[in-house]
């Protein structure tokens, strides 16, 4: 548990100066300057008193063992400073310090020993290299950021020192942001986003979590906490470094479509995260989850005094798939009856320019107590008629009486405009709760992020299948892989491991010269494929090595010899099986199954149309593995050429079952064997409803290590 870095009794510096310009003073003055009431120890053993309170030369030399301990001081002295607080029975320590892990290998070596020592002596850390750490209504400020943040029911956590500084003076400057509290992480070399996800689950001052990350190593135990979590209040993050700049090089399809930025979509998704593409976004959706009631349904009332800014506000509203409410004929009605002639008593309400607090008061009453809107943006525009001071009052009135009369419906306003509107602002914020916009796009994403939570939280509870397959026939084929100094099993062997996990596959047997080929394609039966059978070629259309639509055992012969010439030419020193002889399946629809195992995440399974043009379409959807069958479900409506599934053009539908079963074998193949990273069938083969599906051609890649 953490309790103790949030709200401890007493708390050590240790490095505290006399100096201000020294981070160790700048610490100890915001905590005391931040109204900390419990007991500050100023450790530093060349001073006897530091900004009015006695310093003590060591944390051995307290008084008492202090529930928190802040180290500021260079990284050698670091080691041996964790070690003092281990022995003095310090529960929890905040490193500032820097000089570790971001420093290269030296530090961190150094990083690494510091863990070792608090692990000794059960001590959880926060950092190295990190801002520290603020709870506002402790009130506990151990940072050298420059302030404290008001207090409100935000949580916070940051990878990035300079970034958390930064949005801390922001939240200084704005009327609208509050924290319960702020954690700058630093290089998490103990306390993860996990913990503090686990410690705020239940934090009763906030309402949602945000986070800036820039990475997460334990990907799996990331999706299973966050989405316990999430189920109580939202999680908002934003993920940098997620572009595919220096990606690797891949031997799959699947490996060329999937990257970083794909892992953290399908696993925020299935952890029910909202993601945040920007900070902007992240404070944009965190005060309407901060301070408004979470909005119930898709259908939003707009109020305003401007027709442009209320079609700029319905069209993002229909971009984000929410919808205008229709009002009830009284709703209708009793607007029309109040409202000049030339405004509109339709959604949205266009109360006009000139329009008073009194027309907002009305409308708004109106519109909220309307049991077809779930929620509401008020929009106002500084036109010369507008007394803004009260129009923003009776905004918060309205708010007030929403929650009230327990209607749950949040109400969100966008004042358009700064200089005159700024203290309306201000007041909406701080006396009513309710969040501004400055412009209706943002305020209509904000309603949007909300739907979009909803829907996650409401996610059922993951239920993975499991299949009868013969784990230990996949196993052997790997060992054999392995002990022949391979990583890449082609289609022949994948052959075996598609049918070991019950997926259906043509029937195919390996010639080794043409003979045998002409041999086989006669117990077939004409017309058959032939396909290079090599270890070392696994793109077997790139060198030639496939041919179609085989009659006649001169054309077998003549294929076999053809594809084997162009094998030795293009891959000179490839090992060459022979050729797998397959008969000649019929057209269907071509789909890509696929993974890629991701570095934090672990397997990414990828679902799309296949064949030729699967890497120039790239349209393709994820999910990480384990998943369930709501899951492959919804991946089969996420492309965007699924109506090709459901037959278009008098074409039947596609047997969509045969391929969420394939995508949930997958899966199962996936997670039960980590040493897979790279796979595809491309294509497997789908037929119209009840047909079922044929893996065409497979192909997978181990981990190099045994």
């Amino acid at each position: 548990m953490l309790e103790t870095f949030f709200s401890p009794k007493s708390v050590a510096i240790i490095g505290a100066s006399k100096d201000a310009s020294k981070l160790g003073n700048v610490v100890l003055r915001n905590a005391i300057e931040g109204g900390y009431k419990g007991r500050l120890y100023p450790i530093n053993p060349k001073a006897d008193e530091i900004l009015g309170y006695k310093a003590y030369p060591s944390v051995q030399a307290l008084p008492e063992v202090p529930d928190l301990a802040v180290i500021v001081i260079p990284y050698p002295h670091v080691p041996a400073a964790v070690e003092d607080c281990g022995k003095k029975g310090v529960p929890a320590v905040v490193i500032i310090s820097a000089g570790f892990r971001e420093a290269g290998y030296e530090g961190m070596n150094r990083e690494l020993e510091v863990l070792k020592i608090a692990k000794r002596y059960n001590v959880r850390i926060i950092g190295p290299n990190c801002l520290g750490v603020i709870d506002c209504f402790t009130p506990l400020n151990v940072t050298f950021a420059a302030g404290t943040p008001p207090s409100g029911p935000i949580d916070f956590m940051s990878q990035s020192g300079a970034l958390g500084v930064a949005i801390l003076d922001w939240a200084m400057a704005s009327a609208q942001i509050g924290f319960s509290k702020f954690v700058s992480l630093g290089n998490k070399a103990d306390v993860s986003e996990i913990d503090l996800l686990k410690a705020w689950a239940d934090d009763p001052k906030s309402r949602v979590i945000l986070a800036y990350s820039e990475g997460l190593p334990n990907g799996q135990e990331f999706i299973r906490v966050a989405r316990e979590v999430s189920r109580k209040k939202p999680i908002i993050m934003v993920k940098s470094g997620v572009t595919q700049a220096g990606s690797r090089a891949v031997s799959s399809h699947t490996g060329s479509l999937a990257g970083s930025e794909q892992a953290y979509r399908a696993a925020f998704r299935q952890a029910g995260v909202l993601r945040a593409e920007t900070l902007q976004e992240l404070f944009d959706y965190a005060l309407a989850f901060a301070y408004q009631p979470l909005l119930a349904g898709d259908r939003i009332a707009i109020v305003t005094n401007a027709g442009g800014p209320g079609i700029l506000c319905t069209d993002a509203l229909e971009r984000k798939g929410l919808q205008l409410a229709r009002f009830e004929p009284t709703t209708t009605k009793a607007l029309q009856d109040f409202l000049p002639d030339a405004a509109s008593a339709n959604n949205p309400v266009d109360v006009l320019g000139d329009a008073l607090s009194d027309r907002y008061a009305y409308a708004l009453e109106k519109v909220a107590l309307d049991p077809n809107v779930d929620g509401i943006i008020a929009i106002v525009t500084p036109q010369a008629m507008t007394d803004v001071h009260e129009t923003g009052r009776v905004i918060g009135h309205c708010s007030r009486m929403i929650q009230e009369r327990g209607l749950n419906k949040p109400l969100i306003a966008c004042l358009m405009g700064e200089f005159k509107m700024k203290p309306a602002i201000e007041m909406l914020a701080s006396e009513y709760g309710v969040p501004n916009y400055p412009f209706p796009e943002r305020a209509a994403h904000a309603l949007a992020a909300m739907r979009d939570y909803r829907a996650l939280r409401d996610a059922p509870e993951l239920r993975v299948e499991r299949f009868e397959v013969d784990n230990a026939r996949v196993r052997q084929i790997i060992q054999k892989v392995r002990a022949e100094g391979r990583v890449a099993i082609g289609d022949a062997e994948s052959r075996e491991i598609m049918t070991a996990y019950r997926l259906r596959i043509p029937q195919a047997k390996l010639a080794a010269n043409a003979d045998e080929a002409v041999a086989i394609a006669s117990e077939i039966g004409y017309p058959v494929v032939l396909k290079i059978a090599s270890p070392n070629i696994l793109h077997k259309t790139d060198v030639g090595g496939v041919k179609v639509g085989l009659n006649s055992a001169s054309d077998v012969r003549d294929a076999f010899e053809l594809i084997v010439y162009r094998a030795q030419r293009y891959v000179p020193n490839a090992t060459i099986w022979g050729c797998l002889v397959q008969e000649m399946i019929p057209k269907g629809t071509e789909i890509l199954v696929g993974m890629n195992r991701d570095p934090q995440f672990g397997p990414l399974v990828t679902f799309g149309l296949g064949g030729i043009y699967v890497e120039a379409l790239k349209d393709v959807t994820f999910r990480i593995a384990p998943f369930d069958r709501l899951a492959a479900q919804e991946m089969l409506s996420e492309i965007r050429a699924h109506a090709l599934l459901d037959g278009i053009r008098g074409q039947p539908p596609a047997d969509k079952e045969a391929i969420i079963e394939t995508l949930l074998r997958i899966s199962q193949l996936v997670t039960d064997f980590p040493e897979i990273v790279e796979m595809d069938i491309n294509p497997l083969m789908v037929y119209e409803q009840g047909r079922g599906a044929i893996a065409l051609d497979a192909r997978l890649v181990l981990s190099a290590k045994t």
